[in-house]
Formats: structure tokens, sequence, C-alpha cells
């Protein structure tokens, strides 16, 4: 009950965060097209892909305690990694079209309305202090932590738009407009390279890079009386916090095995973080060779 408790609170707190963040990215970007400030265009992308972020956790801490059902026996987890994947390549056009946009303005600076994009900048920034706030003040866990990370990242944004926009307003040099977008394109860049990378590894079934399969079978055959050796282990993950194993193990044939199993798992779910394994334990030779 008190588990159950905590993720309510946390799903609560992200919703809120998420609904704030994703709010106001709708603003800066009807804002920077009519400010013409491509600084707030980008901003507004930076705050997509942590809406998005956070639309995943708050989906996450949401779907922890469902159950799964006979169309889907491990539940719901895999659509928020589909889901990130599709996000990544949208981020990935968005970079390209800052990029473009912002080498089109070097070449060629356009005017922009400085008033405008400073005051929408100045909300932006906030905004991400009150989402800040929330998810410092709600439940704490692994999810809302990685959260606030991605907060304080639209909070650096939103200090770059703040800049493009006084130095616009007070000296009139509109190249700092395309300069900061593409400080905040690179930052973009980077973060839509990370979701593409591990999204794609997970829908790939790579193996988790927690997980080392070597260290793993030597740590069972070292550790686990009776266990002669282990094989065909492999690794993959729903998501990235759900990773799932399964292996063969070869083990004497007085051992008791209920008793090893239960080791086996013991250890996974200790010493590597593996709630869910499947483990064929045999005697002799592998009938899988």
């Amino acid at each position: 009950m008190a588990h159950a408790h905590h993720e309510h609170g946390s799903a609560t707190t992200l919703k809120y965060a998420f609904m704030i963040i994703a709010g106001f990215m709708l603003v800066e970007a009807i804002g920077g097209w009519l400010a013409n400030s491509l600084t707030l265009l980008a901003d507004a992308g930076h705050m997509f892909l942590d809406a998005t972020a956070l639309g995943f956790a708050w989906y996450a801490a949401h779907i922890s305690t469902r159950d799964d059902n006979q169309s889907l026996s491990y539940g719901y987890h895999r659509a928020q990694v589909l889901a990130a994947f599709v996000n990544g390549i949208t981020l990935a056009a968005l970079v390209l079209f800052i990029l473009w946009e912002a080498l089109g303005r070097l070449r060629a600076p356009e005017p922009m309305n400085a008033p405008t994009a400073l005051i929408i900048a100045v909300l932006g920034m906030l905004v991400n202090i009150v989402a800040f706030k929330l998810l410092h003040s709600g439940e704490q866990n692994m999810n809302v932590r990685a959260a606030m990370l991605h907060v304080i990242g639209d909070m650096l944004g939103s200090a770059a738009a703040i800049a493009a926009a006084l130095v616009v307003y007070f000296t009139g040099w509109l190249y700092a407009d395309p300069l900061l977008a593409l400080v905040i394109a690179t930052v973009l860049g980077r973060g839509a390279y990370q979701v593409l990378k591990e999204s794609g590894h997970i829908l790939l079934e790579g193996t988790p890079d927690s997980v080392d399969v070597t260290e793993i079978r030597n740590t069972l055959t070292s550790n686990v009386p009776g266990v002669l050796e282990v094989h065909h282990v492999h690794a993959w993950s729903l998501t990235a916090e759900k990773p799932l194993l399964t292996l063969h193990a070869n083990v004497e044939e007085e051992v008791d095995i209920h008793s090893t199993t239960t080791q086996m798992k013991d250890i996974l779910k200790k010493r590597f973080g593996i709630d869910h394994s499947t483990i064929q334990v045999e005697h002799g030779p592998c009938p899988d060779h």
C-alpha cells in the first residue's frame, strides 16, 4: 500500500509538471513565430523534448501498478519506448530546420520583435522555476529526479532566449538570435541523439548498458553451489528501467533444483537489479546445442 501511494504521488507530481511545461511550450512556439525569434522557437523545441520526457515519466509512474493481459503479456511498457523513438526522429528533423534557418539568418539577418520575445522568454523561465519547485517538493524517486534535470535544461534554454532578446533590444545586433539558436540546437540535437540511441537499442532488444553478461555468467558459476556452467545468456529490456534475462545453467545431478534456481534469481535481483529472469536448468549436454 505504501508503494502504491508513493507511485501515485510521483505520477501526480509528474502530471502537473508535464501539463505546465507542455502548455507553455505551445505559447513559446506561437510567441517565437509572432516575434520572429529563432531562439524562442529553438527553446520551444527544447521544451518539447523535455515535455516528452516528463510525459514518459508520468506514463511510467501511472502504469507501474497496472497488470498485464493476454494480448500483451509484458504489459504496455514498450509503448513509451516506441513513442520516444518517433519523437526522437521528430526532434532530429526540428534540429535540421533550426540549423537551416540559423545559417540563413547569419547570411541575411532578419528583424526580431525583441520586447515580445523578451516577455515570453522571461515567462518561460518563471514557468520552468515553478515546474522545478513542484518536482522538488513532490515524491522523490529516480523518475522525478531525472525529470528535474530536464527542467534545469529548459531553464538554460530560457536564459539563452532572454539573452538574445536583450542583446537585440539594447544593441540591435540581430546576429545574437541565430547564434544562440545554434547553441540551443546543439543541445537539442544531443538530446535527440540520446533518445534515438537509447530507444532504438531497446527496440532492437540490445543488451542493457547496466548488464554485463560475462560477469553474470562468472558470478553465478562461482557463487552458487552445484552450478557447473552458465550459457545461452540473453539480456534485453522492456524499458530502460526494466531489464530482462534468460539463461541456461548446467548443474550437478544431486543438487536441489528449486534451491539452486532461487539462489541464482536472488543474485540476479540483488547484485544486477534484474527482477524478471527465466532460468533453464540442465543435467548434461544442452539440448539446444
